[in-house]
């Protein structure tokens, strides 16, 4: 009897399961058959013109027609970008030739034999037409180093296209080619994206043009990833692969919201981990591009630095909410609002400041002369500062310091170094950044570092260090005096 029982329950539980889930599956097909219904006027051609949000219902998962919808928006919109440029190459006689291991102890030029040979290299990527007379965003990663440039559209038509400006420290850039009545993607606001939203993202991944792929938003505010300077990434696992950079990450309203910029990988192509450039940041870079041929960044004046446990509780904070101001630059926009070394930055305008990426690109993204509101703790009380944000000066815009070329200290980017305890200024300069393939990096030199004499020569300022390295000669060997911690030392640096 017992056993008799449980099989009739059994059977009874499968009949009422079996219920519930024609009845779901007919209020599933109910709601589809009313969403395809409310986007079926969506897929036609002649809004393709037209930058209009694409509406999705965001009751329920969305249906079959308004996917194709959004994705046949976004596709007459995303054009492939075919990049060359002719490079110097040599040919190997050594099997160890290319092996880093190597080349870090006899140069660049370990295991080539015979003099360079000019070959043309081609690269492959995408873009996103912004406006209807032929603006085009993409990576900076994209075009750089381009000597021609050709877009093909969604409609096979081919274009020879020119860089209006480029912007290194963000990846983007902002092409133009000679054409009218194109189809655009309206801006859509990345600041309101929320964890878990679907977004399609197009391109054309190893070539493969008009190619679409679907994820949600895995995470956003992606900062300290070493990609670029200014990272506010969107994180998605919506399929991104070599030749998407460039293209667009679109949610259900048919909204750009992102440029596909960089992927997570240890194999080269898809891991599941995506970053894309939010749109707010991309729209504020295009308007600058545009206007000035290069981006105008907004500037406070101050060095900035994680608040940690320890620190925090040096500074009688209750907790790491914040950042921690390490120094104040005289005459700068900070100074003349009266902060000071010490200070705890918890907010920027109303919105928390959670570290000093997130803060360093808001007040990038303020346009100069603009008046802000910062909250400030300093000895357990809390105020807000009224301060103008001033123009990044054209120093720290190459790089905080940093200087460009094919020389030993390529790759460095040194900013002011820090006061002691004392308040004393420290001579030198303090390494940033260093680029891990650069031959700094390959020479022992990195971020703490400072910085005090290039070829026996001293350096009491960035301008010191800018002047200095930008004299060094492609070939030429450098000697650094190094203070590292405790220690001083020197470093031989040979150029690649």
């Amino acid at each position: 009897m017992m056993r008799q029982t449980a099989q009739t329950r059994q059977e009874i539980r499968f009949r009422q399961w079996r219920v519930a889930a024609i009845a779901g599956g007919l209020a599933f097909g109910i709601g589809i058959i009313g969403m395809a219904a409310e986007a079926a006027p969506l897929v036609e051609s002649a809004p393709a013109r037209e930058a209009r949000p694409i509406l999705v219902s965001t009751g329920v998962l969305p249906s079959n027609d308004a996917l194709v919808a959004v994705a046949e928006r976004a596709t007459a919109s995303v054009v492939n970008i075919a990049s060359s440029r002719k490079v110097a190459i040599g040919e190997p006689f050594s099997p160890f030739y290319g092996d880093p291991f190597w080349r870090r102890f006899f140069g660049e030029e370990f295991g080539q034999r015979g003099p360079r040979r000019e070959e043309r290299e081609f690269g492959e990527g995408s873009g996103v037409i912004v406006s209807s007379d032929g603006y085009i965003m993409t990576n900076n990663h994209v075009v750089e180093g381009a000597e021609e440039l050709t877009v093909v559209l969604p409609d096979k038509r081919r274009f020879k296209a020119k860089i209006v400006g480029t912007d290194p420290r963000t990846d983007l850039a902002l092409v133009k080619i000679d054409a009218t009545g194109l189809s655009i993607l309206p801006w859509g606001d990345s600041s309101k994206l929320r964890v878990g939203e679907l977004v399609l993202a197009v391109g054309s991944p190893f070539g493969l043009t008009q190619t679409v792929t679907m994820g949600i938003v895995s995470a956003v505010g992606r900062a300290n990833m070493g990609i670029v300077d200014y990272e506010d990434f969107i994180q998605t696992d919506a399929a991104i692969n070599p030749g998407n950079s460039g293209g667009a990450l679109v949610n259900l309203k048919g909204e750009l919201i992102g440029i596909p910029s960089a992927i997570f990988s240890q194999t080269g192509g898809y891991m599941g981990i995506g970053f894309a450039i939010p749109s707010n940041m991309a729209k504020s870079v295009m308007a600058s591009l545009q206007k000035h041929g290069k981006v105008i960044r907004g500037w406070i004046g101050v060095s900035i630095q994680e608040l940690t446990p320890e620190l925090a509780k040096e500074f009688g904070a209750k907790d790491v909410k914040g950042v921690l101001v390490s120094d104040v630059l005289e005459d700068g926009p900070a100074a003349k609002a009266k902060l000071e070394r010490g200070d705890i930055i918890t907010a920027y305008e109303g919105k928390p400041v959670t570290n000093p990426t997130q803060l360093r690109t808001m007040v990038a993204e303020t346009a100069p002369g603009t008046t802000v509101t910062i909250t400030v703790s300093r000895d357990n009380r809390t105020r807000d500062v009224k301060l103008t944000v001033g123009e990044l000066p054209e120093e720290v815009a190459r790089g905080a310091g940093g200087v460009e070329g094919e020389h030993a200290l390529a790759g460095v980017v040194v900013e002011p170094a820090p006061r002691d305890r004392s308040g004393r200024k420290i001579g030198g300069v303090l390494v940033v950044e260093v680029d891990p393939e650069s031959p700094a990096a390959l020479a022992g030199l990195r971020p703490g570092d400072v910085i005090r004499e290039i070829n026996r020569k001293p350096v009491k300022s960035v301008e010191d260090f800018e002047r200095l390295a930008g004299r060094l000669r492609p070939k030429e060997r450098v000697l650094l005096l190094v203070t590292r911690g405790n220690a001083t030392i020197f470093l031989s640096i040979s150029p690649r």
